[in-house]
């Protein structure tokens, strides 16, 4: 069986934002809500594997910085480009903001078609449309 990731935790400041946020944009990429609960929520991917964000009561901080040693970003598949420049447009109505602007869609390289996306609690989002 060929390796593949089975879920991904995100620990978030503010469930709600984190539900909305993360939420939208999941949902506008094919996944679909799964369990909730008082402190998280998750998605699940077409191919099975899923992100939960919990708002744990053992967080020592309130913010993400991806400059820091952790995670940086998060890279998901979109469909096609008009998938990419879709979610693009409606981005900042959902918490989200683009990033790269001025080198938007091709942030990543030449031959990488993609949207570099923030939200406000510091999380980045890449989200890839196929060569």
């Amino acid at each position: 069986m060929a390796a593949a990731v089975h879920h991904v935790e995100i620990w978030v400041p503010d469930l709600s934002r984190a539900v909305s946020s993360w939420g939208w944009i999941l949902g506008r990429l094919g996944w679909k809500d799964g369990d909730g609960w008082p402190g998280g929520q998750t998605w699940t991917s077409p191919d099975g594997s899923y992100l939960v964000v919990e708002q744990s009561p053992a967080m020592t901080a309130t913010e993400h910085d991806r400059l820091r040693p952790g995670m940086n970003h998060l890279a998901l598949n979109a469909s096609d480009r008009a998938e990419v420049d879709g979610i693009v447009a409606e981005a900042a109505g959902h918490g989200w903001t683009l990033m790269f602007a001025d080198r938007h869609p091709y942030a990543g390289g030449p031959q990488h078609y993609a949207a570099f996306l923030h939200n406000e609690d510091g999380y980045q989002l890449e989200i890839v449309a196929p060569n």
